[in-house]
């Protein structure tokens, strides 16, 4: 079941991925050779047009070969003949595309496992709120005068110490105001006895899905930046293998956690990708804004050399990492 869940996870992160390029290098012009679901010997071609479409082999991600991608070409729907809004539409795709799936998981994530809302679904009997009047169904609005938006907003104003709190609640369309002192749980927190009313609302979800997705993203951009000022190891990067060690680690906890994984290892590649390093999309994107502004003094075989010396240093650095993860297996 690991092997079937990589693969699965392979496959949502790169053919999506390359899907955005495919789609968008349509849209604009660009003449595409060939685009493949998987990699490895054909299983299945079809010719279609200009595109020859592929089932491959090996089950894990794909492709997009567009024309003059690589190397120079003189067909005027080449990528290379291309103006550069376009070009950099084409590259944004797939890292756009992985930031969509990151969003849509996390989204369904919230759709299942439910949102918390500001209203109440329980008051323990003997509690403070039971004492005050609180009843299930109220819906708070405001605790010392600070409006709530979410129910952490509740649990932080309401948690900071003992003294005593005015809640703000709407009750069958009226403002009721509530004075509740908190009492101190066995953990040290301070609480009322209230518990939130969860909802399932698909807007709410794809809201809190895209704030999940955002605070992710902080956090992998703080990640890098530790790394780059070595606030943070090498031995903590993963490569393929150390991928499906935490597939066979997160699926042993459920699939809410492959899916947290999923939307992390998809964030991952978009942020990634978009940094400005030769053969990364982000260092295409680069060299497209570097040769708008010199015009002919990079050619396109000097652009091709200097994306190729790239991807060796990426194929080194994948190497590493791959040694890195068998040596903490082993271990």
């Amino acid at each position: 079941m690991t092997v079937i869940y990589a693969v699965i996870l392979f496959v949502l992160l790169i053919f999506p991925h390359e899907l955005g390029h495919f789609l968008i290098a349509k849209a604009v012009g660009v003449k595409v050779n060939e685009f493949a679901f998987g990699m490895g010997p054909a299983l299945f071609k079809k010719q279609r047009g200009e595109t020859l479409y592929a089932v491959r082999l090996i089950p894990i991600g794909g492709y997009c070969a567009m024309e003059g991608e690589n190397e120079e070409s003189t067909d005027s729907r080449s990528f290379n003949n291309k103006p550069g809004w376009a070009k950099i539409s084409v590259l944004l795709a797939g890292s756009a595309m992985n930031v969509l799936i990151a969003v849509l998981t996390l989204s369904i994530v919230m759709g299942v496992i439910g949102s918390a809302t500001t209203a109440v679904d329980q008051v323990q009997a003997d509690s403070p709120a039971a004492a005050a009047g609180l009843q299930t169904g109220d819906r708070i609005l405001s605790v010392d005068g600070r409006q709530v938006d979410s129910w952490q907003d509740i649990t932080r104003l309401i948690g900071a110490s003992a003294e005593p709190r005015t809640v703000t609640a709407e009750r069958d369309g009226k403002e009721l105001r509530f004075t509740i002192t908190p009492e101190e749980s066995e953990d040290g927190r301070y609480i009322i006895g209230i518990t939130s009313a969860v909802s399932h609302s698909p807007l709410i979800a794809v809201k809190n899905g895209a704030g999940a997705t955002w605070d992710m993203t902080v956090l992998m951009y703080d990640a890098l930046k530790q790394l780059v000022t070595g606030g943070a190891s090498t031995d903590d990067i993963a490569g393929p293998v150390g991928i499906v060690s935490m597939v066979s680690e997160t699926t042993s906890y459920g699939m809410i956690y492959f899916a947290y994984l999923l939307a992390l290892m998809s964030l991952n590649l978009a942020i990634i990708n978009m940094l400005p390093f030769p053969a990364l999309d982000g260092g295409r994107i680069l060299f497209v804004i570097i040769r708008k502004i010199t015009g002919r003094m990079i050619t396109d075989q000097l652009e091709g050399r200097i994306h190729a010396a790239g991807m060796m240093l990426l194929f080194g650095l994948m190497i590493f990492v791959t040694w890195n993860d068998i040596t903490r297996l082993l271990s």
